[in-house]
């Protein structure tokens, strides 16, 4: 890894929140690869973390919320925001991350925030209960809308509190690397074009009626975030969902898996990489009905007739000319292994990700789990969220790629 972060001026700034031990690691690697650190201390952090602590290990003076008496014309948090390069808030609680929201300046770490034009990460830290809480997903979705504020993915694990789930604040070292990254500018994937499918197909029977399925396509939608931060030139084809479209990714909205077809075709013969993460529909109705299906009142069951949808990944991956790496996804409820393998074989595919949907384990949450399969190998990625899951795979569909190359 190639660390980017000398001279770099870094803010620190600290909440409170039990990860605020975390901060001290995080600056501890900070400095030792050169950066210039300062550290911003909530009132409330400080029954955490101490103002000498973070001044010893930072090197710099930190800066804390004055009394009312003890103000004077300096204004630090204008100097603060003029003076970083980049501000990551680590732990961000979810009442500082409320006020950052609404533009509540009503302390140091908030002013600083409102004031500058850096960019800013947030590193979100609380109870599995209280991130799940729509009124703060709603404050996390507009502050992730926000041009140059940037919002880590929550980890899942023991809490403080004993409780287990999504909640708790990335590690220092995690950070730390999206913070070198994000200098590197994460160019390393400059130039691949990546093609990516997502979300479920919609199977119209008449005008009213459809089949589907219950992806949410946050998978897909993930992969396609993490490329296009890494360069890569990113193409998305999405069936129906209520996401947004991650930052410099193009996308093409279908509905069935004909459209679904008829787009992966077009733009697999000009991409590197192709990754068909959408749960596409094995079958569609033969004749679609112009009006609505009428029960009938003396009949107690329906027919449909279904004839098959084209297999999308096998006809990208038996392409003659132009063919791109190949990456299927396999959800099974049952044999997962087996079936991937089959899969991998006879679809004549590079690699295929299998994960277990049963139970509602996968389809529509925020984590997931996989086994990739590729040549004689297979590498187990354990239960984490599908934005954490989205970079390590795409990092390993990268390595795969240059080898096939």
């Amino acid at each position: 890894m190639i660390v980017m972060l000398a001279n770099k001026n870094i803010l620190i700034a600290i909440s409170g929140g039990i990860a605020a031990y975390k901060s001290i690691f995080l600056i501890r690697l900070l400095k030792k690869h050169k950066a210039n650190v300062k550290v911003v201390l909530t009132k409330s952090a400080q029954n955490f973390v101490t103002p000498t602590t973070l001044q010893a290990i930072s090197g710099n003076s930190v800066f804390v919320d004055r009394d009312e008496q003890n103000q004077d014309l300096v204004m630090e948090h204008i100097d603060l925001a003029k003076w970083a390069d980049l501000i990551c808030i680590a732990p961000a609680t979810a009442n500082t991350i409320a006020k950052i929201n609404l533009g509540i300046a009503d302390n140091l770490l908030t002013s600083t925030i409102l004031a500058t034009e850096a960019p800013v990460i947030i590193a979100p830290a609380m109870n599995k209960y209280m991130y799940k809480r729509s009124s703060f997903q709603r404050n996390l979705q507009n502050l992730m809308s926000e041009e140059n504020i940037f919002v880590l993915e929550s980890n899942q694990g023991e809490q403080a509190c004993g409780d287990v789930g999504l909640g708790r604040m990335q590690e220092s070292e995690e950070i730390f690397n999206y913070i070198n990254n994000f200098f590197n500018n994460s160019k390393e994937f400059l130039g691949i074009k990546v093609a990516i499918t997502a979300g479920p197909t919609v199977e119209k029977i008449d005008p009213v009626r459809f089949l589907s399925n219950n992806s949410s396509g946050k998978m897909g939608y993930a992969l396609a975030k993490s490329f296009a931060q890494k360069g890569a030139d990113v193409t998305l084809i999405s069936g129906p969902v209520l996401l947004d479209t991650p930052n410099n990714v193009s996308k093409i909205s279908v509905e069935s898996a004909d459209e679904m077809y008829q787009a992966s075709m077009d733009i697999a013969k000009n991409s590197d990489i192709f990754i068909a993460c959408a749960a596409v529909a094995d079958f569609k109705i033969a004749k679609l009905s112009n009006q609505k299906i009428k029960k009938n009142s003396d009949v107690d069951t329906l027919t449909l007739n279904l004839v098959k949808n084209p297999d999308i990944v096998k006809s990208v991956a038996n392409l003659t000319e132009d063919r791109p790496f190949v990456v299927g996804f396999a959800a099974e409820t049952e044999n997962v292994l087996d079936y991937a393998k089959a899969k991998l074989k006879s679809k004549n595919l590079n690699m295929i990700c299998a994960n277990d949907v049963s139970n509602n384990k996968v389809f529509n949450q925020d984590i997931n789990q996989i086994t990739v399969l590729y040549k004689d190998k297979m590498v187990q990625f354990d239960t984490m969220t599908k934005e954490k899951l989205a970079n390590k795979l795409a990092d390993l569909i990268v390595t795969q790629w240059k080898e096939y190359e």
